[in-house]
């Protein structure tokens, strides 16, 4: 990936800090997946005994989990320390999750001490995929099950393109967002067995330009792209947006924001992991 569209870390950790206390009512889309998500765990024979989520956020998952999952240790993981707080405080002594604020492509778990790791809409925010699938890979036992979404290249097109049209350097102001092909292909890389890979789209509608970028902001969504111009985009040129925006995209008033929703699951053998692929082992397991 260009080193433009290499992701800040911090930027993201501080945008999603800031979105904590406030993200559950903001963020309809996510909701939506992470429930979709979950769904897919219906048509799966599988009886984890530990269980972790994988950018957890508020921990939005772990409720649902714990009641799939009745026996297990559910746990939950996030680079964000105030959404690893607000997943801590979920459910009642002493059922509480267990949860960690660290990077998903340095997981400070042991080896094989989960049985299903899930994540939903996270994986946009790593700049490795193959060290967090090599990572995933290391700390799911044989048997174990990945189950992932994430956002595919037609995520947000609407406002790439609309910024493309006003910003004639070129500088990125939306994510650049991964080809399903690409990350089944990453899959195979890390020596997951079975992968299965879809998409769907999903598209929110917004009555003006101002409401959309409002809803992108409270959900933590910030260009934290290190590529990213360093100034301000002032009023008149975010005007400039809009109407770019509006002509190409919405003759029925309303302004269309597209999601490409990237579904995936793969399974770990009971085999090695593949010769040289990363990963880091530092031996941390999750209460008994």
């Amino acid at each position: 990936m260009s080193n433009v569209f290499q992701i800040d870390k911090r930027k993201v950790r501080s945008a999603f800090d800031a979105a904590a206390a406030d993200y559950e009512q903001h963020a309809v889309l996510q909701q939506e997946v992470l429930g979709r998500l979950l769904e897919r765990l219906d048509l799966i024979r599988l009886q984890p005994r530990r269980v972790i989520d994988l950018g957890c956020g508020p921990g939005d998952s772990l409720r649902p989990l714990a009641r799939r999952y009745r026996k297990a240790r559910i746990a939950g993981l996030d680079l964000s320390p105030a959404m690893t707080a607000r997943a801590r405080s979920r459910g009642r002594w002493p059922r509480r999750p267990w949860a960690v604020c660290a990077d998903m492509e340095r997981l400070p778990l042991a080896d094989r001490s989960f049985d299903l790791a899930v994540s939903a809409a996270a994986l946009q925010w790593v700049n490795d995929l193959d060290g967090v699938f090599a990572e995933v890979r290391r700390t799911l036992a044989p048997g174990g099950l990945w189950l992932f979404a994430t956002f595919g290249p037609d995520t947000l097109r609407e406002l790439r393109a609309a910024f493309a049209a006003v910003d004639a350097a070129g500088t990125p102001h939306v994510n650049a967002f991964m080809d399903m092909h690409d990350i089944g292909d990453a899959l195979v890389r890390a020596g997951f067995a079975d992968p299965v890979m879809d998409q769907e789209t999903l598209t929110m509608t917004y009555p003006d330009f101002r409401s959309l970028l409002q809803d992108l902001r409270r959900i933590g969504v910030r260009n934290a792209l290190a590529g990213r111009a360093q100034g301000l985009f002032g009023p008149r040129r975010l005007q400039a947006v809009e109407a770019a925006y509006r002509a190409e995209f919405a003759p029925e008033e309303r302004l269309p924001a597209t999601w490409e929703v990237v579904y995936g699951h793969a399974w770990v053998p009971d085999a090695p992991p593949p010769s040289g692929m990363p990963g880091r082992f530092i031996p941390i397991r999750p209460a008994q």
